[in-house]
């Protein structure tokens, strides 16, 4: 596979899963992504964990600079889910990251979707590196990039090209939960 590349097994999501499960108000506190018009992400719930102050933009109710060039920061998400820190900064060490960008986790329930995209724009093109961690899914749940398509395992991180035309479906009966982390690598 060109664009779908498995880098890792294993990983116990238990902890993870654990943190997420006794705090769902942590779920849609940010709804930019959701509630955006023509967003292929309508049909999915999230927590962000790491991207760009939204503080300005949420005062201002202009978006439209949201994902142009800035510094990321941690969310409050980030400290109130410590599992994940480690596993985040592993992987970043694991394929030799300069700088970390967004983090979040996505959820899409059962018959959810994400709809085919492409990502743009600074984020998508300076994070030149995006890892899903798979915390828990189906064996219905497929991932397409182009004409690739895999169903990802509970504890599998997936390299992935975001640039590239790319959906979820989930045709299962469990949600799909994945830790999405954008990195920085040199190439």
């Amino acid at each position: 596979m060109r664009n779908l590349v498995k880098i890792a097994a294993g990983i116990d999501t238990a902890p993870m899963l654990l943190e997420i499960a006794r705090q769902p108000k942590l779920w849609n506190r940010h709804t930019v992504r959701k509630t955006a018009p023509e967003t292929p992400h309508a049909a999915m719930d999230d927590i962000w964990l790491r991207y760009n102050d939204e503080k300005p933009f949420k005062e201002s109710g202009d978006y439209s600079k949201f994902n142009d060039e800035h510094d990321a920061k941690f969310y409050p998400e980030w400290f109130a889910l410590p599992s994940l820190h480690q596993i985040v900064f592993d992987l970043a060490h694991r394929v030799r990251a300069v700088r970390i960008g967004g983090v979040m986790i996505t959820r899409i329930p059962p018959g959810g979707r994400i709809e085919p995209h492409a990502d743009d724009g600074w984020h998508a093109k300076y994070y030149n590196t995006k890892l899903y961690v798979v915390l828990q899914s189906n064996p219905q749940c497929v991932n397409r990039v182009e004409d690739e398509r895999v169903s990802m395992a509970p504890g599998e991180v997936w390299y992935f090209d975001n640039l590239k035309e790319h959906e979820v479906v989930n045709d299962g009966p469990d949600d799909r939960i994945t830790l999405i982390i954008c990195l920085r690598c040199e190439r």
